[in-house]
């Protein structure tokens, strides 16, 4: 055999393992967990009374591990204080924490448990990856001890960090990411001093991941798609569905398609926190999603992805609706507040029909046709360009045609779960000022419409067929996260205002960690 014809021996079989060992598709499941609460205490329990809790939720945690595996599953995302819940101090989490090291230490806890300290949730963990031969992300807390060098050190000399680890199949930690963008009252938890962009490559593909809240923010939700490049994003939640426009399945989706990556979101089940809503999200179209405000059951998904999600074209979300000419409404339009957000609405009157309305840098236009005209319901189009300083400060602009909670032009944005009405087709643009839009279509009973719209490249949102089902919003939700600290800002005082009122109309939220 010459040189050359061994070099071709060796460069056929170098191909050949590597499309081995390159999977084309992978199965992924994601993990809606009811979580089992502490007893409520504002003094800290023993190590072992926190544990004893921690075992609980892992018991079911396991289930779900064992039967994904079971299933083919590669990986299983579980949700954002799966493990321990939620309403702590930061004297009453610190039981619960571990002393989680950098992933480059080379560590699988399962085979030295001991290594860094006492780490007994990190060694379960890790052996339920192992023993089941899957990649396990789980949310846990983070402890790093400091002292008076460090001058951003807190008082009682160390951080505490919202953490998601993720194990391979072999047990090994492979990532580690604290949380950067902190929910309202989050305050046992500080953010990280930069915000981390946590990867890992797999044989079915590259992965990053954060949490909650961190997904209306650019870093490092934006940063992990736009630079890093990830093919898929796992997201540990403790959502709180906040309609018309931030329900879980509804969101998670949309942000899935606007980014063109898979995603891969597991929510806490906890109802009476409106918490539910999970989902296994390709660019193209949901695989898998679950809502149930009715049992307190958790639920296991499986749905088979690309590894690779095939390039789309790019969307240039302000071409079409540019060329439209806005036809005068006259004096039509009225205003209704949407997540305390004022919105700039018009009623849609007619069983069909082409409507504008604008505010400030942003027109919406919309075409559309019901499949008929009740006299029970009433629909609007509205658009909102302005910062919304409640929760988080962000700046947005949304389109959105929506369902009135009654006939009343004043419930116009108020939270509607239910719709008779269906629309035999719709077309809605806007004026965006950002690439970054995400497309929202959610249909009665919090249902979502998969293969029923597309978005063209000339920055349409349209129906592909009649809908399925009554509709309850179609939206155009945009991020301008560059006027996220815009000079025209509310002062810090009706910020601060805004922020009680919120707490106070909705209790619920306020213990809870987007």
């Amino acid at each position: 055999m010459t040189v050359s014809q061994m070099l071709n021996s060796v460069a056929v079989l170098f191909f050949c393992v590597c499309r081995v060992s390159s999977l084309d598709t992978f199965i992924a499941a994601v993990y809606e967990h009811a979580v089992i609460l502490p007893d409520a205490s504002p003094m800290p329990v023993s190590p072992e009374e926190a544990l004893a809790v921690m075992n609980r939720n892992l018991d079911l945690l396991e289930g779900a591990v064992t039967s994904a595996s079971k299933q083919g599953a590669h990986i299983i995302v579980t949700p954002e204080d799966g493990i321990y819940g939620f309403n702590f101090t930061r004297e009453s989490i610190y039981p619960y924490l571990e002393d989680i090291p950098d992933p480059q230490v080379n560590w699988i806890p399962c085979n030295n448990p001991d290594r860094f300290g006492r780490t007994p949730v990190q060694q379960r963990l890790s052996c339920l990856a192992k023993d089941n031969s899957i990649y396990i992300v789980a949310n846990i807390g983070d402890k790093k001890s400091c002292n008076s060098s460090d001058p951003q050190c807190p008082l009682d000399g160390r951080y505490q960090y919202n953490t998601d680890v993720v194990f391979d199949s072999k047990g090994k930690l492979v990532a580690r990411y604290h949380k950067q963008n902190l929910f309202l009252n989050e305050d046992q938890f500080n953010a990280p001093k930069e915000p981390e962009v946590v990867t890992f490559n797999t044989t079915f593909g590259k992965f990053g991941i954060f949490t909650c809240f961190d997904i209306l923010f650019h870093d490092p939700a934006v940063t992990l798609v736009r630079d890093s490049r990830v093919d898929t994003i796992l997201f540990p939640t403790a959502w709180m569905n906040v309609l018309p426009h931030l329900s879980a399945i509804e969101f998670h989706s949309a942000w899935a398609m606007g980014m063109k990556v898979n995603f891969l979101a597991s929510n806490l089940h906890y109802p009476l926190k409106k918490m539910t809503g999970s989902g296994i999200y390709a660019p193209d179209s949901p695989r898998a999603f679950h809502y149930d405000m009715k049992t307190e059951k958790g639920k296991l998904l499986l749905a088979q992805l690309d590894s690779h999600p095939q390039p789309t074209p790019v969307v240039n979300w302000t071409s079409y609706a540019s060329g439209v000419k806005a036809h005068s409404m006259g004096n039509q339009e009225f205003t209704g507040i949407v997540f305390f957000d004022e919105f700039s609405f018009l009623e849609l009157k007619g069983i069909g029909g082409n409507y504008t309305v604008c505010q400030r840098d942003l027109c919406c236009h919309l075409s559309y046709k019901m499949s008929e005209k009740r006299s029970d319901e009433v629909y609007a189009l509205g658009a909102f360009d302005g910062l919304h300083t409640v929760e988080g400060s962000y700046y947005l602009q949304i389109c959105t045609l929506l369902k009135c909670k009654t006939t009343d032009l004043h419930t116009c944005g108020d939270s509607v779960e239910t719709a008779s009405t269906r629309f035999e087709m719709f077309s809605l643009s806007g004026t965006f000022g950002t690439q970054y839009v995400f497309p929202e279509v959610l249909l009665s009973e919090i249902q979502l419409a998969p293969g029923e719209f597309q978005v063209s490249s000339d920055g349409r949102l349209f129906s592909l067929k009649p809908t399925s089902g009554p509709v309850l919003t179609v939206t155009l939700f945009g991020r301008l996260y560059e006027k996220d600290s815009a000079p025209n800002a509310l002062s810090d005082l009706t910020t601060q205002a805004l922020r009680v009122m919120f707490i106070v109309t909705i209790p619920i939220v306020y213990s809870l960690d987007w």
